[in-house]
């Protein structure tokens, strides 16, 4: 075991600050990265603040880790000393059921290892994420990255990329499907991006006025303002495709009613509340609201691969990792373009 500086949160209740935490020797297929870069999620907050139930305290947030690597094990193919990689969301899975054998980890029907605040599978211990100098995991859970792109704007790909390309890959979004970005915030961001290169319309919906000129600059054809009553009545049967990205409680019939019929609204944006939806508001129209949550770790290489042969990184903020609590506060305020991304060599 190996002693490395972190930042964590020992209760729901206190700030984000400095804790010591060890990380295992390296098993035979092991990786071990000294992290560079780690981007600030939603997840983040809602976890360290116990939003969603699930809290293992202390917890050390992270899952959009970037870095090079210092050390491997004996067994180890992949990579080497020296190497850039990342990574995600998820450090483990059970391989064995049928989800994981079709590259869907993410839906371990076991139960995946979570990069924080999950138990590993071994029993010995809960992972810490990326708020942190070092990370171990084994090599099968460690990706790729291009050194053609800033490591700081590749970050957060390994959420907020994934978690909006996956949807968009799976529902077959293309040239001349119309799309709706709900939400312009750290997910949003990457629909937009992603969505316009695949070829589709995109529009963005937002309540915010003033997020219509770098929906228009992130590539989005056409600004839609949702407390503007008519101009949404005037967009019913319009969508193929909406991207729901709000974490925030919100009415989704609005804009289920924005669907044409055998629309598909996909919710990413996970608000700590449940949704109400008449039935009627699907039937009608064989409309579907449905949820998607990240991507298995091929499917991630591949949106990694896709977004440095495009170009196609994050708008971040780079903050110094003493200004964690702050950021929390400012991103509940979505005072962030579009996602903040912690040097870890102020750590």
């Amino acid at each position: 075991m190996s002693t490395v500086k972190a930042y964590a949160a020992k209760s729901a209740t206190t700030p984000i600050e400095p804790f010591n935490i060890e990380r295992r020797e390296l098993k035979p297929h092991d990786v071990q990265l000294e992290i560079l870069y780690c981007g600030v999620c939603h997840s983040d907050l809602h976890t360290a603040r116990n939003e969603w139930g699930n809290t293992m305290y202390p917890v050390v947030p992270g899952h959009e880790i970037v870095g090079r690597v210092i050390k491997v094990g004996n067994h180890v193919k992949k990579y080497k000393a020296g190497d850039l990689a990342a990574i995600g969301c998820l450090v483990d899975s059970c391989r064995e059921c049928d989800n994981c054998k079709e590259g869907l980890e993410q839906y371990c029907s076991n139960g995946m290892v979570g990069t924080y605040n999950a138990h590993e599978r071994d029993g010995s211990g809960i992972t810490y994420g990326g708020y942190s100098k070092q990370i171990v995991a084994h090599e099968d859970f460690v990706l790729k990255i291009s050194d053609k792109l800033p490591l700081e704007n590749v970050a957060p790909l390994l959420c907020a990329g994934i978690t909006t390309y996956s949807p968009l890959r799976h529902w077959k979004v293309s040239k001349g499907d119309k799309v709706g970005i709900l939400g312009l915030g750290g997910l949003g961001h990457m629909g937009v991006k992603l969505a316009v290169s695949f070829g589709a319309e995109v529009t963005m919906l937002s309540h915010t006025p003033s997020k219509e000129a770098d929906a228009k600059r992130l590539g989005a054809h056409k600004f839609l303002l949702t407390t503007d009553k008519e101009k949404v009545k005037s967009m019913h049967n319009y969508f193929d495709f909406i991207l729901d990205t709000v974490s925030a409680p919100h009415d989704y019939n609005i804009y289920l009613n924005m669907l044409k019929t055998n629309g598909v609204m996909v919710c990413v944006g996970a608000p700590s509340e449940p949704a109400h939806i008449p039935a009627f508001n699907l039937i009608m129209q064989r409309r579907s609201f449905a949820g998607s949550l990240i991507g298995g770790i091929a499917e991630t290489q591949e949106m990694l691969d896709y977004c440095a042969a495009h170009n196609i990184t994050s708008d971040v903020e780079v903050i110094n990792i003493k200004d964690i609590n702050e950021s929390y506060e400012r991103m509940l305020k979505g005072d962030v373009r579009y996602r903040f991304v912690i040097d870890m060599a102020t750590l």
